[in-house]
């Protein structure tokens, strides 16, 4: 059995205010004949359908389309609600559409949507986990021992009904410890909104979003299958994809991924102004990307931002390199650094080593390592004086 794993859309986003509606059209019907191609089973959309909870009616318009487009196809379709989504809005017309093949997740009430789909292996099993706040999970249980992520998860997971013996799908947004973050991505950082991979150890494929960056956490039936489109430049030299998936016998999947070519890439450019105004530069590449600019002037340049808009007429942002803004740069990560206690400096050190943050129990035994040190130097201290 065949499936298709998207998340992420964030259908009606708009980037330094300009409008990604005409390519998230795009790349949307791009999806649509990748499903004509490949004839997939299912469609998992694993959250963050829109970008806000109040989408603007073109993008409910635009996915509406998407859906009686599949639906069309004789594709069955499993959404569910992200944290960008309104989980009420998003499930609304839920029961009329399961009659055409589309399962959307209701608002999380101690209850897993399941369905069952059947091929020459058996049974598959596709649960529909849609994005869970402890203080939802903590109503809907009665347990108020639920005050983060892993609690909520492992909670809701633990009412679910699982057959092990047949082949289980869990469709889920949730931020995965371990995971690679980027700049488009609205994630805490202390811990609390992440949960450990080997929860989803009763499920053959966890089909993730959340994160915007194509990737598999521990093992490769834990995935993140990423955004269909760049949401902001730190993704600029990703490839995006949909990920397929496709299960056989119990325990066997075979994945690939499937590239994504977007109606406006994202790019980042750096050089001089004269260098990259010269049309033997951009020449190379689409004009109407959008753009990213660093200008290595040591003056800036005089409306560089209009100047450069004639010849990248989706140029959304501009900054300069040079000794100013490197000095500019260094003294605000001085000043940065002297307001923070020994603490903060570690725990920042820790994440950027180890892609993730310091667990509560690490915290409190750097807590305590810093106390003791602390102590020691004012005994050596006062011995010296003595």
């Amino acid at each position: 059995m065949k499936f298709f794993h998207l998340s992420d859309l964030h259908l009606g986003r708009r980037i330094h205010e300009f409008s990604l509606l005409d390519d998230q059209r795009f790349i949307l019907n791009q999806i649509l004949s990748l499903v004509r191609e490949e004839q997939p089973d299912g469609v998992l959309l694993a959250g963050d359908i829109y970008d806000k909870p109040v989408p603007p009616s073109e993008a409910v318009r635009l996915f509406d389309q998407f859906l009686t487009d599949l639906s069309g196809l004789s594709v069955s379709v499993f959404v569910i609600s992200g944290n960008h989504d309104s989980a009420q809005r998003l499930a609304f017309g839920a029961d009329l559409m399961r009659g055409s093949s589309v399962y959307v997740s209701p608002v999380y009430d101690g209850q897993v949507r399941q369905v069952r789909l059947t091929d020459s292996y058996g049974p598959v099993m596709v649960h529909l986990l849609p994005f869970l706040r402890p203080a939802a999970v903590r109503h809907a249980l009665g347990d108020e021992e639920i005050d983060n992520s892993q609690k909520a998860a492992a909670a809701a997971l633990s009412h679910m009904e699982i057959d092990r013996s047949c082949r289980n799908i869990l469709v889920a947004h949730q931020f995965v410890t371990g995971a690679g973050r980027c700049e488009s991505e609205e994630i805490p950082v202390g811990g609390l909104d992440s949960v450990e991979a080997a929860l989803f150890d009763a499920f053959d494929y966890v089909a993730l979003g959340h994160l915007h960056s194509p990737q598999t956490v521990g093992e490769k039936r834990v995935r993140y299958c990423g955004t269909p489109l760049k949401y902001s430049f730190s993704e600029a030299e990703q490839t995006k994809s949909v990920t397929v998936i496709e299960l056989r016998e119990k325990g066997e999947f075979s994945q690939k991924e499937l590239p994504l070519t977007p109606l406006r890439d994202m790019r980042k450019l750096r050089g001089s102004y004269q260098e990259l105004t010269a049309r033997s530069f951009y020449e190379g590449f689409n004009r109407e990307d959008y753009i990213h600019i660093t200008l290595t002037e040591e003056e800036d340049i005089l409306d560089g931002m209009a100047k450069l808009r004639v010849i990248y007429p989706n140029l959304m942002q501009l900054e300069y390199d040079n000794q100013r803004t490197r000095n500019r740069a260094a003294f605000a990560a001085a000043e940065n650094v002297e307001a923070k206690s020994e603490q903060e400096l570690f725990e920042e050190l820790y994440e950027m080593q180890n892609n993730q943050p310091m667990s509560g129990e690490q915290k409190a035994f750097v807590r305590r390592l810093i106390e003791e040190l602390k102590e020691k130097r004012l005994e050596e201290r006062g011995q010296g004086e003595r």
